[in-house]
């Protein structure tokens, strides 16, 4: 039996947890994996927790101009790397250079998408990509306007986080584990905004969350993870609020909590699948994908301090109850498409 090669890139801490059961199976099935990681939040930490082998090349830029710099020289290290190790397909969650890579070098690829709003990042990608996997709450049409062939898209009922809950297992005494100590009865966990991103126009020195705190902490516990150390600096001082720093099992963190509060999108979806009763305060215009949980009673959306702080404390007091949706099997679809694209080589 052929032992196939893949190439998985990994660009952002969520695709971590993304990818961690499909590395898995892929090795467990005598497969080689190489995997390639960008510098940039917890990447590095959580690949190292998790116990993942992988070649670091490449940082993501803050400013227009250093994004466009260091992928570039991201893209070009790549070439050098890849064009030496010959993998037989690769495989990416939004990551700029491996469609670009791939595409160069002759190599299929299968694609990743859930945010229809990186209108830059699709354009860059999508017109390159062998094979896309997507959420089919989101409108074809806006794929196809940045590039997306709509012959190569398999769609999928849920979001991509069902897939991060693979093999969990609940951890209840995370709070102890963490040395937590929480002097209200109510837990509240927060996620600031990606200030980073290039499809948001956010100062990494402010946050949206600083009112909600600033009102919130005197009715329950404050948890806190920043997504880089300039939104930790933001909240450090506050009464009764804890900075979480990562990696930890955000997972059974979430669980644990009484209510999130997130101004991001991935941990906030988790949350929902988790079922802890969740605020969406977003800056940006909401993806399709959170709508998917809006509209499933799974997530409630707001922008306006008042309006957050008082569903928050309507929730606080609330029953949490669990809502089943139905979603498809998505390590699968991913699995299958690996397989697929290296055999129409």
């Amino acid at each position: 039996m052929v032992r196939l090669k893949i190439w998985i890139d990994i660009t952002n801490a969520p695709h971590v947890r993304f990818f961690r059961d499909v590395i898995t199976h892929f090795q467990d099935e005598g497969e080689d994996v190489i995997i390639t990681a960008r510098k940039f939040g917890d990447i590095h930490r959580l690949m190292d927790l998790f116990g993942f082998e992988f070649t670091s090349i490449g940082k993501h830029g803050v400013t227009l101009d250093e994004k466009l710099i260091e992928s570039t020289r991201r893209a070009y290290e790549l070439s050098k790397f890849i064009s030496e190790e010959k993998p037989d397909v690769g495989l990416s969650k939004h990551s700029i250079e491996l469609p670009r890579v791939t595409f160069g070098l002759g190599i299929p690829s299968v694609y990743v998408l859930d945010n229809e709003h990186a209108l830059a990042a699709n354009r860059l990608t999508l017109p390159l990509c062998d094979h896309i996997i997507m959420p089919e709450v989101i409108d074809l049409w806006d794929i196809m306007k940045t590039g997306g062939d709509p012959n190569v898209i398999t769609r999928y009922r849920g979001t991509s986080e069902i897939i991060h809950f693979q093999n969990f297992e609940y951890n209840e005494n995370i709070f102890e584990d963490l040395g937590l100590k929480l002097e209200r009865e109510k837990t509240i966990l927060m996620r600031p905004e990606p200030s980073l991103a290039s499809y948001l126009d956010a100062d990494c020195h402010e946050s949206v969350l600083t009112p909600i705190v600033e009102i919130l902490k005197d009715y329950a516990n404050i948890l806190i993870i920043p997504r880089f150390k300039e939104q930790a600096d933001i909240f450090r001082g506050y009464d009764n609020v804890t900075i979480i720093r990562p990696p930890v099992d955000t997972f059974s963190l979430m669980k644990r909590c009484d209510l999130v509060i997130g101004a991001g999108g991935t941990m906030n979806r988790e949350a929902a699948l988790l079922g802890t009763p969740v605020i969406s305060c977003y800056p940006g215009k909401p993806l399709s994908v959170d709508k998917f949980y809006i509209e499933n009673g799974l997530m409630v959306r707001s922008t306006d301090v008042d309006e957050i702080v008082n569903t928050a404390l309507r929730l606080l007091v609330s029953e949490k109850k669990a809502k089943e949706i139905k979603t498809d099997d998505l390590f699968r679809i991913i699995v299958e498409s690996v397989y697929a694209a290296a055999d129409n080589e």
